[in-house]
């Protein structure tokens, strides 16, 4: 089976799919490139409520950029609490910047727009909030905005 993978910041996704596709060879398995992008998305009714529920987002980036290991998504009180530095800032942007918050439409458009820039094949969308119920209806809001 071919697998040559590329590892990529979320912000460097279209060197990393041109890399990938500029390097693949077809084999008895593969006869062409597929490409699966990521996405981390929280979706909620409205564009404010998705952000309010992503953001323990930043905070939880940085627990495993900084070594310390992922710590629970934080709830979203726990988070207005948290001292917040620019180095803390810059630690966690590229990931904070490429994240899909926003209303069905919003995200959707947004998911519409990455992969048609990628020519990806799939997209694998990831949600993490601090309550399970939210990223359930995360999933169930963007599924039928999607479907449409």
């Amino acid at each position: 089976m071919n697998t040559q993978r590329l590892a990529s910041s979320p912000s460097t996704v279209l060197d990393a799919v041109g890399a990938y596709r500029a390097a693949f060879t077809p084999s008895k398995y593969l006869a062409r490139p597929h490409v699966a992008v990521s996405a981390d998305v929280v979706v909620a009714e409205t564009d404010a409520k998705a952000a309010e529920l992503a953001a323990g987002y930043g905070p939880w980036v940085r627990s495993i950029r900084t070594g310390q290991g992922a710590i629970p998504f934080p709830a979203t009180e726990t988070v207005a609490a948290q001292a917040w530095t620019d180095e803390d800032a810059a630690i966690v942007a590229d990931r904070v910047r490429t994240q899909f918050t926003g209303s069905p439409k919003t995200v959707a458009e947004g998911l519409r727009r990455l992969r048609d820039a990628t020519g990806a094949d799939e997209l694998v969308i990831t949600t993490i909030t601090h309550e399970h119920a939210d990223r359930v209806r995360s999933y169930e809001l963007l599924a039928g905005e999607w479907g449409r």
